[in-house]
Formats: structure tokens, C-alpha cells, sequence
């Protein structure tokens, strides 16, 4: 296991490099040779930047792409704060195993491998109103389970999640990193009715009071109110940094999941890219905290890696722009 103790995991959210100037700054240069008006393709070129700087190379590479989604079960669903029952996580994980899933569909559309990393099932977190989530072990287990997920050889990952009740610990997550109390940052989910969004803001509610000595720290906060399949993509991103691999991040869950890294370290999410704005209650509000644009809009709250998954499809061509395009002077077309 990575990480043995808190304070071990906290020194290596520390340990953080600021990628590549040199990498990015040619990316640049290029794009204003290339035959078309400097900055018109926008964003476009801003993503090609974004993957040298983090791959550390001048024309990066999408060669292996790959998908992550980790599950995970939840005891604060005991408050009615989901519309679905938990056995539904294994039963998806079961249908992510049989290709039959929107996730599976979108990664082989987009050229990416999918990992369903499933994480003590048969064990949920404890109810975060009555105790914590998880204990420190637990905590840094599951971070530990993400960190290792991921290898050097990967030019870009995605992470998603699947956990029955999930949105519950993002929203808490959230509020405990961000304040402007519970309601705010909490939504339907799966489709709660109005008795149980109510009873979902209650619940994080108790949460938080009940670990208020942990609130001053991300770290105690992921444990306290997160869960197990949060805390792996929390690990994952970690070492996709460690290890120089950009990383899209799905929706509200993924996002609130990455948050306390950055928390930590003002720049700790700086590696990242928030792929879609999901329509859960939260997710914009969280995106604008953590200062990360998002590239796509489509009304989507399914989780699963999808919004992730779908924007693979825009750094591809964000790559293909910049590695492809003639410049000027190879083209023979005048400059202004």
C-alpha cells in the first residue's frame, strides 16, 4: 500500500511538479504557425498546451487512453437519500462487465480502454451521520487501490464512479471544502422526490456536525464523509500527476472526489480537465470554486466516466489540429 498514514499521503499531495514550460510554450509557438488565424481554433488550442505541459512533450501522444471507474457502497443510504437500493451497484458493475452500460459504448466509440475497478462491495461505508465513512486504514486503502491503478505508459485517463447514493458524500464533501451550507450544494441524485432531497440535506447535515473537528482538513474531510470509490479517485489523480498523465474528471462525484487535492495544494488539480457540467445541483458551482472551465454542456447525471469519456473525443481532435495542420510556410498560404 502507498500510503501507510495520513500524514504520509499529505506529504506526497505536497510533492506536486508544475509540469512543462518548455512543452507547453512550443505548443504555442506552434499553433500561431499553423495556417489559421492565431487563437481561432480556442480551446482547442488551449488542450493541445494543457497535454504537453503534463505529458512533456512537444507533440503529445493519445496512443493508450483509458477509462477508470470505481465502485463503491455507501451506509448513509440507510437515510433514504437515494431512489435506488444499493444492490444496484453490483448489478451495474455486473452490467459494466457485460458491455451492456452507456460507459462501455462511449470508451470503444472513443478509443479508450475501460478498468471497472469495484472496491469491498459487500462492505458499505459507515453512515457518515452516526460515524465516520471510513477509518483511517479504509480511507488509505482505497486511496492507496486508485493510486496504483495507474501507470506511466498512459498518455490520458478519465475517472468515473458508480455507488448507489454517491452524490450524498459529494455534496457533503463540498459543503465541508466550500461552505454556503448543505442545501446549496445538494440535488437529486437518481431522481429523488421532495421528501427525499429533504432528507438527503438532513443527512449531510448531521454529518457535518457530527465531524466538525475534521472540517479544517481535506484529508479528514474525504475520510469522514466520502466513500471508498471518492477516496481511489482521489488516490488515481493523485498519481496521474506523480506520474505526468493528464486527467479528464467526470461529473459532480468526480469532481467533489478530486477536490481536497486541492485543498491542499493551490495547484493540485492543475493536471486536470473538467470534461462536462453535469446537470446534478452542485457541479457548476463546484467547477467555478476550483477554477476548471468545463468543455462540454449536454444536460448529462449519469456518472460512469460518460461526460469524460465523451470528451476524449475533443482532445483528439485538439491533437490532430496541432501534430497535422500545415503551417504557413509549408502550405505556402500568406501570412498577414
Amino acid at each position: 500500500m502507498p500510503f501507510k498514514s495520513l500524514d504520509e499521503l499529505r506529504a506526497a499531495c505536497l510533492d506536486l511538479h508544475s509540469g512543462s514550460d518548455a512543452a507547453a510554450n512550443a505548443v504555442a509557438h506552434r499553433q500561431d504557425t499553423l495556417t489559421k488565424p492565431q487563437g481561432s481554433l480556442g480551446r482547442l488550442e488551449t488542450v493541445a498546451a494543457w497535454l504537453a505541459r503534463w505529458q512533456g512533450r512537444d507533440i503529445p501522444k493519445l496512443d493508450r487512453v483509458k477509462v477508470f471507474v470505481f465502485a463503491g457502497n455507501h451506509g448513509v443510504t440507510a437515510q433514504g437519500v437515494s431512489a435506488f437500493p444499493s444492490e444496484v451497484t453490483v448489478q451495474m458493475v455486473a452490467n459494466f462487465a457485460g458491455g451492456g452500460a452507456a460507459i462501455n459504448q462511449l470508451a470503444r466509440i472513443a478509443g479508450a480502454e475501460l478498468d471497472v475497478i469495484p472496491l469491498d462491495l459487500d462492505r458499505p461505508t459507515g453512515d457518515f451521520t452516526q460515524e465516520p465513512a471510513m477509518e483511517d486504514e479504509v480511507f488509505l486503502a482505497a486511496v492507496s487501490a486508485g493510486y496504483d491503478a495507474i501507470s506511466k505508459e498512459l498518455d490520458l485517463v478519465c475517472f468515473g464512479e458508480m455507488g448507489i447514493g454517491n452524490t450524498t458524500p459529494a455534496a457533503a464533501i463540498s459543503t465541508a471544502l466550500f461552505g454556503g451550507g448543505a442545501e446549496r450544494w445538494t440535488g437529486r441524485g437518481t431522481g429523488l422526490d421532495d421528501a427525499g432531497l429533504v432528507r438527503k440535506i438532513v443527512a449531510i447535515e448531521a454529518g457535518l456536525k457530527r465531524h466538525a473537528m475534521a472540517l479544517a482538513d481535506p484529508l479528514k474531510i474525504a475520510a469522514a464523509l466520502g466513500g471508498r470509490e471518492l477516496a481511489a479517485i482521489l488516490g488515481a489523480t493523485l498519481a496521474a500527476r506523480h506520474l505526468g498523465v493528464p486527467v479528464l474528471l467526470d461529473g459532480f462525484v468526480c469532481t467533489a472526489a478530486a477536490a481536497p487535492l486541492a485543498g491542499l495544494h493551490p495547484a493540485g488539480l492543475a493536471h486536470t480537465m473538467a470534461a462536462h457540467v453535469s446537470a446534478e445541483s452542485g457541479h457548476r458551482r463546484l467547477l467555478e470554486a476550483l477554477g476548471l472551465p468545463p468543455l462540454l454542456d449536454l444536460g448529462m447525471r449519469l456518472g460512469e466516466g460518460s461526460g469524460a469519456c465523451l470528451a476524449i473525443n475533443i482532445v483528439r481532435s485538439a491533437l490532430e489540429c496541432h501534430a497535422r495542420m500545415a503551417s504557413f510556410a509549408e502550405a505556402g498560404v500568406s501570412e498577414k
